[in-house]
């Protein structure tokens, strides 16, 4: 037995992901024509195209032929897979003297290079022969903008998948036994298998019904059951969220964790559950802070704009903010067309589509409606709990504005006399120096010494609560009095050095310690910390006279200012010869402040009275008082669902989707593209910015949209066989495929609106149908001529997704925690948290883990374990359709995994629990595991195994086995 595992996993092993390379292949295609021929049309056709007025170079770029014969130089302008040895790089990023692409004026935009550079990396892909150099391009008369076809009400769904049969000369298979069928719909509905027992009994029941229609009452009746269960939204939850590209950390370079978004996932699983009409949940996403304004069961579906990825690191230059923000809008954009419209109109941001009939003027229109959204979290309350919280905080405030003002004038008081003083004084030294400040004294021995930090250049003494965190030093040097001088403080002599710091990277517990302090480099820095205070104990007593402190790491001509941190200005320099007792020999005492602020808060330390000093103490206890009361008084819960603000910008039409080339003004509006199919709207300017987005949701969801319930309708159709009746979800423009059943399309489309856009009656209607009760036994004829099952002829076996195989062997070893539903998600992976956040997969999964998978806190750019082998989408965009790869890597994790061995003892324990004989014991596991009884081959392999191993080396066999992960 264990052999025969051995070498499927041998075999596994030898199959390099060729469904893989079919998948990246299709990827790069599409890649090709969303990004790579609009840009070649743009920019580069009109010097380097057959229709060209004059050819440049002798290059034509308009055939993959001509790029591979090259121009004047006779070597081909692209090196697949090779970016840098590509002559077109060279060439646009004006590398290449004389052969800068464009020739005049600036660089293509830096995205459009960036595409470029990945189109070669990924072998430049190119479909174009002599004969299609230009591809044609859809206009308003494409299939998806015509009106939704309506059909009589003797229709059904088998006779348009018959009749498509009957034309290909094809039949449907027979009908799927009840065993079959039950597992079908139990993890086409919940994502989970059945219990044995569950299946013994429907297949008992359906199996022996004779009557067709006393069959369907069968199946009806646990189809009905399945939809009441919480398992269906949490199955169907997890499909939506993937479209709507659901992640909880924001990507991009600091890709840090968001830990409040999962409400957004519990919404959409609880919408999804209670069976809420699409149309509302997508009024919901896209405006649901308006039209539930102190509901937050409504309110959260707004976070719907913020789920996505975006850029967080506030760059200061203008035009590089501008761009960061327009990328922000484009990808709320992009959600919602494809998520909703099924249309590729983030394509219409630079020009107008290449392939289907959306000009610029579309992009931006959607554009106006979402100017005024930002990503962050804000309070999400009901009106009762502002009003109780706001009576309960009220009179606690108006104390503390009482106190705090009393405080201030006595504070203003004080200080007026110390600008005097300040004003008036004169100093014996200069200010500190970041580049270096000394200190000098008469030699003393000393074993230790302690540099006690009092304000930083960075603080504002007079403002700041802890005017001395926040700083850096990048050297402290001791200096002895021996002659020549030595600095004594540097660890390769011994010294070590100890002191708080003000951050900490998990992955390399040595950052931004004192350490650096005494390394004799200029480089990296202490992180000073609380409380600020630097000690260095020498390996020996040394007689020391002077210290050097410095922050800065370049010479004075480098701008250092965004990079260091403050430099410590008033300080006092102690030493020990016991570490217990403490003699200062320096301070700043006599320099110059750093700042007037400095200066006026050391003055006030001379001239504040010790009534004055007893006041301000009272006013600190009293307020301290009065801040604890408050922060006790529990705070309105926030949310990751975005703010919203009336934009102060126009929105216009960008030249190249360049935000520094305004063109036309454009008005919040409805799309053109859609024709004279649908009526459209128009907003003034200045409308408020909640109206402008609702009034797009309004629009995507009015029935006689073509696109919004078609695209509804498909994906519902997909998640049930695999693949839509239209395979491109997201796409229903040029590019996207065309519909295998296109009255069939509309018939169900037809359908989710006579059921007012609710999922359940549509679900019942496909599910009862002979369409979806076939078998899905392989027919060679029919194979011939339809492989991948398009046409419906047998039902398309599919392996499980991610979720499904990780929550199946949960469930089997009887570990899967169905409670807890929602709330906070667990994680498989370590988060480790520094200027940009790291994620470490977790080589062991605690019990704590044992959740849906659902319920997982999915960070972007994250690996977990089983789970990502299993291609779990990076929700870096809308994942409508799962990859379904396999891959050496998921046979070494099934094999080899910790998880797995733990799912092998548990799964073996629940059933030795149940029966000690080991015939028995191979039963139960086949029951427990496969819902049905093992053949006699089965179990004499089994018996052998069991035999020489042990039951949990069986049930890890068993849990690596195809029928395992694939259902029919």
């Amino acid at each position: 037995m264990i052999r025969r595992f051995v070498l499927i996993a041998m075999c596994i092993l030898l199959w390099i992901g060729r469904a893989a390379v079919a998948q990246s292949e299709k990827d790069s295609l599409q890649f090709f024509e969303l990004k790579i021929r609009p840009a070649l049309v743009e920019h580069c056709y009109r010097c380097h195209s057959q229709s060209a007025a004059k050819l440049k170079g002798n290059l034509l770029l308009d055939t993959k032929s001509g790029w591979q014969r090259g121009g004047d130089t006779g070597d081909p302008s692209i090196v697949p897979f090779d970016p840098d040895a590509s002559l077109l790089i060279k060439s646009i990023r004006h590398l290449e003297p004389g052969l800068e692409m464009p020739p005049e004026g600036a660089k293509l935009p830096e995205s459009v290079i960036a595409d470029f550079v990945t189109w070669i990396k990924n072998g430049a892909i190119d479909p174009r022969d002599e004969k299609t150099a230009e591809a044609k391009r859809g206009d308003k008369t494409w299939w998806s903008l015509q009106p939704i076809q309506s059909h009589s009400e003797s229709e059904s769904i088998d006779r348009f998948v018959v009749d498509r049969l009957r034309t290909e000369g094809l039949t449907m298979n027979p009908p799927a036994d009840g065993r079959t069928l039950i597992r079908r719909i139990t993890y086409d509905l919940h994502g989970l298998p059945p219990r044995d027992e569950e299946v013994a009994q429907f297949a008992s029941r359906y199996d022996r019904a004779l009557d067709p229609r006393e069959k369907t009452s069968i199946l009806a009746e646990r189809i009905d059951q399945l939809l009441d269960s919480p398992r269906y939204g949490e199955r169907w939850g997890r499909h939506w969220l993937d479209v709507v590209r659901f992640g909880e950390s924001n990507g991009f370079e600091r890709n840090f964790i968001i830990d409040d978004l999962y409400p957004f996932r519990d919404y959409v699983i609880r919408s999804i559950q209670i069976d809420k009409p699409f149309n509302q949940l997508i009024l919901e996403h896209l405006a649901g802070d308006v039209i539930g304004k102190g509901d937050p069961s409504v309110e959260v579906g707004s976070a719907f704009l913020v789920a996505g990825p975006y850029d967080d690191v506030g760059n200061q230059d203008p035009v590089a903010a501008a761009n960061i923000r327009a990328a922000t809008l484009d990808e709320m954009i992009t959600a919602t067309s494809s998520a909703f419209l099924g249309m590729t109109i983030h394509c219409a941001r630079c020009h107008h589509h290449k392939f289907d009939p959306i000009p610029s003027d579309d992009y931006y229109r959607l554009r106006a409606a979402f100017e005024g959204t930002s990503h962050g979290r804000r309070v999400v309350a009901t009106n009762e709990e502002r009003e109780k919280h706001a009576s309960t905080l009220g009179p606690l405030r108006k104390e503390l504005e009482k106190l705090t003002k009393q405080r201030t004038d006595l504070n203003q008081s004080i200080t007026g006399r110390a600008k005097q003083i300040y004003e008036s004084s004169q100093w014996r030294r200069p200010k500190v120096d970041p580049h270096g400040t000394s200190e000098d004294f008469a030699p003393i021995e000393a074993k230790h010494l302690r540099f006690t930090i009092r304000a930083l250049t960075s603080s504002d003494p007079l403002k700041d609560a802890k005017p001395s965190q926040g700083g850096k030093l990048t050297e402290f040097q001791v200096w002895s009095s021996a002659d020549p001088q030595r600095n004594v403080a540097l660890a390769s002599f011994g010294t070590i050095a100890t002191g708080a710091k003000s951050a900490v990277a998990e992955d390399f517990p040595e950052a931004y310690g004192p350490t650096y302090c005494i390394d004799g480099k200029f480089g990296e820095a202490w992180f000073i910390g609380s409380p600020p205070v630097l000690t260095l104990t020498f390996a020996k007593p040394e007689t020391i006279q002077g210290i050097t402190f410095v922050n800065a790491r370049g010479d004075r001509d480098t701008d250092e200012s965004k990079v260091r941190g403050g430099t410590p200005c008033e300080y006092t320099v102690e030493v020990s010869s016991d570490g217990e007792s403490w003699t200062t020999v320096a301070s700043d005492e006599g320099r110059e402040p750093w700042s007037e602020s400095h200066g006026i808060a050391k003055a006030r330390r001379s001239t504040i009275t010790p009534e004055e000093l007893d006041q301000l103490e009272s006013f600190e206890r009293e307020i301290a008082s009065i801040n604890k009361k408050i922060a006790s008084v529990p705070p309105l819960r926030e949310m990751w669902v975005g703010n919203h603000k009336q934009p102060s910008d126009k929105t216009y039409v960008h030249k190249g989707g360049d935000p520094t080339k305004p063109m036309n003004q454009v008005m919040a509006s409805s799309p053109s593209f859609t024709g004279e199919v649908i009526s459209g709207y128009e907003m003034d300017a200045d409308c408020n910015e909640g109206m402008r987005r609702l009034a797009l949701a309004q629009w995507i969801v009015r029935e006689d949209n073509p696109l919004t319930a078609r695209v509804l309708a498909n994906r519902v159709w997909q998640y049930h066989f695999g693949v839509g009746i239209v395979d491109t979800p997201n796409d229903f423009g040029f590019l996207g495929s065309t519909p295998s059943h296109p009255e069939l399309l509309d018939y169900l489309t037809n359908r989710l609106i006579a059921h007012g856009w609710k999922l359940k009656p549509l679900h019942r209607e496909i599910m009862l149908s002979d369409t979806y009760r076939q078998s899905a036994s392989y027919s060679e004829s029919a194979f011939l001529k339809d492989k991948d099952s398009r046409l419906l002829w047998r039902f398309p076996p599919r392996r499980l997704a991610a979720e499904e195989v990780r929550d199946t062997m949960l469930f089997h070893a009887g570990l899967l925690q169905m409670e807890p539903m929602g709330g906070p998600g667990f994680r498989l992976y370590k988060h480790l948290q520094n200027n940009v956040s790291t994620y470490v997969p977790l080589d062991t999964h605690e019990p704590e883990t044992f959740r849906r998978s659902v319920y997982h806190q999915n960070a972007r750019a994250s690996i977990v374990d089983v789970l990502s082998d299993f291609d779990f989408p990076d929700n870096a965009f809308s994942a409508p359709k799962r990859a379904n790869t396999i891959t050496p890597l998921q046979a070494l994790t099934m094999l080899n995994h910790q998880f797995i061995i733990t799912i092998s003892d548990a799964l073996a324990a629940r059933v030795e629990g149940a029966t000690k004989k080991p015939e028995e014991q191979i039963g139960k596991l086949y029951q427990i595991v496969y819902q049905r009884h093992p053949t006699e081959e089965e179990k004499t392999l089994a018996l052998h195994l069991l035999t020489n191993r042990s039951l949990s080396t069986l049930c890890r066999a068993i849990i690596n086995s195809n029928e395992l992960v694939f259902l029919d």
